[in-house]
């Protein structure tokens, strides 16, 4: 079974994720650096030559890739949880980790992170507050609908959220 981390951007799915994988001796994928690897330019450049649709589709099948390994912590997009094959795909070969955070924090944690505005488009326009507040009323029935536990991000840092999603496989594995 693989362990998957879902949630919006700069949720902390990187960063916890190369932890997490440290920490259990296991491998650590970056679906969007497979996607990137794949078409062999950045996210922004697929969108803008081909569209949301032709990324999501990229981004699919990267996942069932992902999906036929075993004993993996795979950061998802932000986007992946939202699509119902997508959900079917990781409840099916692992454990759904949904990484919370505030839309202010978000922004902040975005305005900050100079690099993931470079390689990735914005999803909406306007104030990155707006955006963030918008997109993620949006996907967090999504995100909770896809996720088997949840961390709030917040205020942790990414050593912390880590222990804490370890804390939440070691409960849920007691429990089933």
């Amino acid at each position: 079974m693989n362990l998957y981390l879902i949630g919006y951007r700069c949720t902390g799915k990187s960063c916890v994720g190369s932890i997490l994988a440290r920490r259990l001796a296991w491998p650590f994928v970056d679906t969007d650096r497979r996607v990137v690897a794949r078409a062999g330019r950045p996210i922004a450049d697929i969108v803008a030559d081909r569209g949301w649709p032709a990324f999501r589709e990229l981004e699919r099948d990267v996942l069932r890739e992902v999906a036929a390994g075993d004993r993996q912590v795979v950061a998802t997009g932000g986007g992946v949880p939202c699509h119902g094959e997508n959900r079917r795909i990781m409840a099916g070969s692992g454990t759904v980790v949904w990484l919370r955070a505030a839309p202010a924090v978000i922004a902040a944690r975005l305005a900050a992170d100079t690099a993931s505005a470079e390689q990735r488009p914005a999803l909406g326009g306007g104030d990155a507050l707006c955006e963030v507040a918008g997109i993620l009323a949006r996907r967090e029935p999504l995100y909770r609908r896809a996720a088997q536990l949840a961390v709030d991000t917040d205020t942790l840092t990414v050593e912390a959220v880590a222990a804490a999603v370890l804390k939440e496989i070691e409960k849920k594995a007691r429990v089933t």
